[in-house]
């Protein structure tokens, strides 16, 4: 199999802060999915009690993984920084997973096929139902929860050309990201992002002015809950996010709305819409209330 640089699967970094039950559905859906992934848990000064333990647990009986666990919260840009930058980390591609995601069957192997599928990939990012620019059925819509995530993920696999379109900007929530990326241009700017929102977007726009490419694994899907972590700190994106990033990259505005307007990925979205059909339509359902 085409994996990532040196046939190795990317390492798995996903930063947590407290939102517990989410964590427990990200953790049980690694589990099925992905049980000799080398993980590397950020435990970012979580102070909801139940973590800690849950982690220590989890990564007890499963060599490859480990947490470090940050004395005080740092938020997300660091806690994503320390995870890219650990020993456990450093020579291999990464993806930066949020603990409030759900992944699906295959979902490893096809991310890193798709950051090794040419020398000039900088980042992909799979279909979700919440992920913005890469969200079905609705695009840039926060849709419910698939009551059947498999069959989204089958229907990803069977409709995929193989061809990785390209994005903008990579979407957070499930982020993979070249070693080779992270050489040349560094991890994120924890200075200009504190504690989140625009992270990502700033390190693909780095990533295209120097000549790489952020790209959709199209033949990935990964559940995502949305706003678990930082939501009950009141920590949203905003006026302020955007204007650090603009004051970086003046013309990403313009650029992400010209995208968004010719929406390149539309046939993309109604093939896989068709395959889920004709594999028998998952039903939705709303999403329900979580710590």
């Amino acid at each position: 199999m085409n994996t990532a640089q040196g046939g190795q699967l990317p390492t798995v970094v996903v930063p947590v802060f407290n939102a517990f039950r989410a964590l427990v559905e990200c953790l049980d859906a690694l589990a099925i999915h992905s049980p000799d992934a080398r993980i590397v848990f950020i435990d970012d000064g979580s102070d909801d009690a139940r973590i800690a333990p849950l982690l220590a647990h989890w990564t007890a009986s499963r060599p490859a993984t480990r947490v470090i666990t940050l004395p005080e919260n740092l938020g997300f840009v660091h806690a994503a920084n320390r995870g890219m930058a650990a020993e456990a980390a450093v020579g291999h591609d990464v993806i930066l997973l949020n603990s409030d995601t759900v992944v699906t069957g295959g979902w490893l192997a096809a991310m890193a096929r798709c950051l090794a599928s040419a020398s000039n990939v900088a980042t992909a990012t799979p279909w979700s139902n919440n992920a913005e620019i890469v969200s079905v059925p609705r695009f840039c819509a926060v849709n419910p929860v698939p009551e059947q995530p498999e069959r989204w993920a089958r229907a990803a696999r069977s409709s995929t050309t193989g061809r990785y379109p390209e994005l903008p900007t990579a979407v957070g929530f499930c982020m993979g990201i070249s070693r080779r990326a992270i050489g040349e241009l560094g991890l994120f700017d924890e200075a200009a992002f504190g504690r989140g929102y625009g992270e990502e977007n700033d390190f693909s726009c780095r990533a295209t002015a120097a000549g790489w490419r952020n790209v959709l694994c199209e033949d990935a899907y990964v559940v995502h809950q949305g706003g678990q972590s930082f939501g009950p700190l009141g920590l949203k994106p905003g006026e302020h996010s955007m204007r650090r990033l603009l004051d970086k990259h003046p013309n990403y505005l313009e650029q992400i709305s010209a995208w968004i307007e010719a929406d390149p990925l539309a046939d993309r979205r109604q093939a896989l819409l068709n395959a889920l059909e004709a594999g028998a339509s998952g039903t939705l359902k709303r999403p329900q209330a979580r710590d």
